[in-house]
């Protein structure tokens, strides 16, 4: 079966970014707690985390049923969770600090591990939460099934930390990776692998700004079929694959468009 046709969303600035996807999450949040009791919700790094900032205004911060909420996190940089570098803190500072998440319900890596170790015991953590039904399970996969992954996107197209040229985005097993040479620093890092990814009910695609130009234009054009693939034209989910995106994004996607 082919996978749901991607709902591609722009708007004219990055602010009306934010707020549409408060409202999304939102209504996915109210979905799913009432039809499982939970809303499991996977960040990733980046710009993503600011553009969250909505959720924890009103109207929508007291709207939502945060208790229900359980955190992970898409890839992770292997370094101590009070690190610069690290996804934990910046989602704790700009994110989850501001809301009443139980801490029991958020799962960070266990930072003083080795790459490969970490992303062993975040699988095996995972592996346990969905025995105790916790999380759920694709019945087509058999991977966890979360119910929403916010996803960003490099300007070079990768997406959790799964660059174009590691072989690592071709894993079809594992749940989670680990890599030691990220092009980006830090370079050690765990990530989740497509298989795990594309297991989620939805996916918020978020990208905003021109630094994303030339990679959206490659993933939503008219020559997307073309080459070899980015990462984020692997990322296709079970369920929804909803795009969020500002002018400055589609900048050079529309100049296609319109023959300039």
């Amino acid at each position: 079966m082919a996978p749901p046709t991607p709902l591609i969303q722009t708007f004219e600035t990055e602010e009306q970014v934010a707020v549409a996807l408060a409202i999304y999450i939102l209504h996915l949040s109210a979905k799913f707690i009432a039809d499982n009791g939970s809303f499991s919700v996977v960040l990733s790094g980046g710009t993503l985390i600011d553009t969250l900032r909505k959720l924890v205004e009103p109207p929508y911060v007291d709207s939502i049923e945060w208790s229900k909420w359980t955190i992970f996190f898409l890839d992770e940089r292997v370094v101590p969770l009070d690190h610069p570098d690290s996804n934990y803190k910046l989602a704790y500072d700009g994110f989850l600090s501001k809301v009443p998440i139980p801490e029991s319900n958020i799962y960070p890596i266990k930072d003083k591990l080795s790459p490969s170790d970490a992303a062993d015991e975040y699988e095996q953590r995972l592996k346990h939460l969905v025995a105790n039904n916790t999380l759920k399970t694709s019945p087509k996969t058999g991977f966890a099934k979360f119910d929403l992954m916010l996803v960003g996107m490099g300007p070079e197209g990768h997406v959790a930390s799964l660059f174009g040229w590691h072989f690592q985005r071709f894993e079809k097993t594992r749940w989670v990776t680990f890599i030691t040479d990220s092009p980006k620093p830090p370079p050690p890092r765990i990530t989740f692998t497509f298989p795990l990814i594309n297991s989620a009910s939805e996916i918020a695609m978020v990208v905003t700004g021109e630094d994303a130009a030339d990679a959206v234009k490659v993933a939503l054009g008219k020559h997307a079929s073309y080459g070899y693939p980015l990462p984020v034209q692997k990322v296709s989910p079970e369920g929804g694959l909803t795009w969020f995106l500002d002018m400055a994004a589609t900048s050079e996607l529309r100049k296609t468009d319109t023959g300039m």
